[in-house]
């Protein structure tokens, strides 16, 4: 075998069907677009989404689902995040500079997932109930002022 012999299975490729080129080739004339009407004209598809009147499905179906604008704004740190930290008094800036949360977070939150064994003190983060409960009980606080 030689890499200049090698050829696609018989069959497998087709070549494409050139339209409307003259009567000879079957698809000459209309180009298999039939006899007038919007469909055989240029651009003849009509709108989008159109059901010829009807009211079209995606007005037919209810709205679902909301997207928050802050979202992108907004981060979840775990427990198991600020055990991996070295430093002891945490806030955004803190948690920005060792890449816990991305650079253009503006509000972070401390949810109750992982383990916490050593004191940290928090200040312009919020904590939620189960988290702020763990960070007191290994001796840290949160500070009120941030709390939600």
């Amino acid at each position: 075998m030689k890499l200049n012999s090698i050829k696609p299975a018989a069959g497998s490729k087709t070549a494409r069907t050139r339209v409307g080129r003259g009567i000879g080739s079957g698809i000459g004339k209309t180009a298999g677009r039939g006899h007038k009407g919007q469909r055989a004209r240029k651009g003849g598809r009509g709108k989008l989404g159109f059901e010829g009147g009807q009211m079209p499905i995606q007005r037919r179906l209810p709205k679902r689902g909301f997207r928050s604008a802050m979202a992108k704004f907004s981060a979840e740190v775990r427990l198991s995040d600020l055990e991996k930290m070295t430093e002891t008094e945490i806030d955004l800036a803190v948690l920005k500079n060792a890449g816990v949360v991305p650079v253009h977070t503006l509000q972070a939150k401390v949810i109750k997932s992982g383990k916490l064994s050593r004191k940290v003190t928090l200040s312009g983060v919020g904590a939620t109930k189960g988290a702020r409960e763990s960070i007191a009980a290994v001796g840290g606080s949160v500070a009120e002022a941030a709390a939600e």
